[in-house]
């Protein structure tokens, strides 16, 4: 969903929060194996300029250390642009965006200090809560995988093993005339 078509939606239905859920999780990104947002989808769901919002953070550095909020590289950047379908790198207005965890969109709220700051995180942790969600139930589906395919080459070995004909011919049993 574009940002006019979000606005349009958003118009509709008079959401106190900003978007539907679906396009909040589409939001979350994953950089340096941390699940995140950047600060200018935050700053739309927050109906904020980007530039107010680092404003506030930057005012309130001691409530971010670095697993709640950090600057991304130039190298970042760059990979976004290439794998996240960012046209370009004005599209973060000129400076290096600031990515938050889900902790640093929840101190978000306590740095904005508005009912809707309030209410948009609330639908975030959910976003991030589903998203955990799906990721462990991902990794449990993938074990009982490898349980069974262990389970499988275990069964072929077995098989294998009683196809093959002995090396050693077998000794006769019984009474020699």
């Amino acid at each position: 969903m574009g940002t006019g078509k979000l606005k349009n939606f958003m118009k509709k239905k008079k959401l106190i929060i900003s978007a539907p859920q679906e396009y909040v999780e589409r939001k979350i990104l994953l950089v340096r194996g941390k699940k995140v947002m950047l600060d200018r989808d935050l700053a739309e769901l927050y109906r904020v300029e980007t530039a107010q919002l680092k404003r506030q953070v930057r005012r309130n550095m001691g409530r971010f250390p670095e697993d709640f909020m950090f600057v991304l590289d130039d190298k970042e950047v760059k990979s976004m642009v290439c794998h996240f379908g960012i046209p370009s790198k004005s599209y973060f207005g000129g400076a290096n965006p600031f990515v938050f965890s889900e902790q640093g969109v929840a101190m978000l709220s306590s740095v904005l200090n508005s009912k809707r700051a309030i209410q948009v995180n609330i639908q975030i942790m959910r976003a991030f809560v589903k998203l955990r969600e799906v990721l462990a139930t991902h990794r449990k589906l993938q074990k009982k995988i490898e349980e069974h395919d262990r389970q499988i080459k275990y069964i072929f070995d077995i098989l294998q093993k009683l196809l093959t004909p002995p090396e050693e011919p077998k000794r006769k049993i019984g009474f020699l005339p």
